[in-house]
């Protein structure tokens, strides 16, 4: 499909002037948009940290909102994990998310908040949709069950971004980003993502002279995959050229088995012992495939960072920085 770039602004022009506020700025996605938004000129950033903002409350945020007085508000901050952090925390993970989401873009509002990006997830989407999945299906059933109340949680942020674009004429935007990964990520196996935990698993199972390592569930669900920083330039995209309240998805519509994937990082890492399948621990989503065509034709974004690509920078961003990473975590238990 041809692109008619003519109606969509510079990005220099578009930033230049602007005062934005990134909640979640400091922290893996977050860190990729607000380095971006350098590169194009931003000259007012602010990245609000949770000891000085806490977002579930509402005192915080109004006072946020007067500190910073954002013409651009993208709402990144998240609690987050994987299948093991929501399967124990689904009521933090519920509340948490609501309350940040739901206050912040209510008081944006009523601060007069020029646009609001609030940074959906995956995770909203029902447990059984049809691959690839499309944002009209997103309301076609119920979430995964492990990660219902944070995929929940996020999509009422999209009810309430087209309620307060219908009545108010909020510009209000929500996007779907699908599993994040990249250089930066969290790499606690307590809290992680799939491909950090199994990055620093297989790495740490190979210097150990280890002969297997263990993976959750059976390997056979499938996930995609967007790199960090190519999801950042979507969202940045997005909040220059997209102005309307159907949601979007943000991926690179290549699809891997979990099986395939433990096998490529265990091979990427120098891992060769074997893969022991723990099937007593749930699988989660059976399927994970975007359709993201609706991103090209709304505001011209694809991914460009293939997955091996990808996964290659994360290793070695991973083996430079882990012994910083170890020693920070060590001062912290001190602390």
């Amino acid at each position: 499909m041809q692109l008619n770039t003519q109606r969509w602004p510079d990005s220099h022009q578009f930033w230049h002037d602007k005062r934005v506020v990134v909640t979640g700025g400091a922290g893996f996605l977050g860190s990729y948009v607000v380095e971006k938004l350098n590169a194009r000129g931003a000259r007012d950033v602010f990245v609000p940290r949770s000891r000085d903002y806490d977002l579930r409350h509402v005192d915080a945020i109004r006072q946020l909102l007067a500190d910073a007085r954002p013409d651009i508000v993208i709402h990144m901050a998240a609690r987050v994990g994987g299948i093991g952090a929501n399967r124990d925390h689904p009521a933090e993970f519920f509340y948490d998310n609501l309350m940040m989401g739901v206050q912040l873009l209510h008081e944006s509002w009523k601060f007069g908040v020029g646009k609001f990006v609030t940074i959906g997830t995956v995770c909203a989407y029902p447990k059984y949709t049809p691959v690839p999945f499309k944002e009209d299906d997103l309301w076609n059933g119920y979430p995964e069950e492990t990660n219902a109340p944070y995929g929940l949680a996020k999509k009422m942020l999209l009810v309430q971004g087209e309620a307060y674009r219908q009545q108010y004429g909020f510009n209000s935007i929500f996007l779907l980003p699908v599993n994040l990964y990249g250089p930066r990520d969290n790499f606690d196996l307590e809290t992680s993502h799939v491909i950090p935990a199994l990055i620093r698993k297989c790495i740490e199972a190979a210097e150990r002279g280890d002969d297997h390592i263990v993976v959750w569930g059976d390997g056979s669900p499938t996930r995609e995959f967007i790199y960090a920083a190519d999801a950042a330039e979507g969202i940045l995209l997005a909040t220059e050229r997209y102005n309307d309240s159907d949601p979007v998805n943000i991926g690179s519509s290549d699809e891997i088995s979990i099986r395939d994937l433990v096998t490529l990082i265990a091979e990427l890492t120098g891992f060769r012992g074997q893969i022991v399948w723990d099937t007593t621990k749930p699988n989660g989503q059976p399927r994970r495939k975007l359709d993201v065509s609706r991103a090209w034709e709304r505001f011209g974004f694809r991914s460009t960072t293939t997955f091996s690509e990808g996964l290659r920078a994360t290793i070695d961003w991973y083996r430079t920085h882990r012994e910083a990473m170890v020693a920070m975590r060590a001062v912290g238990e001190v602390l």
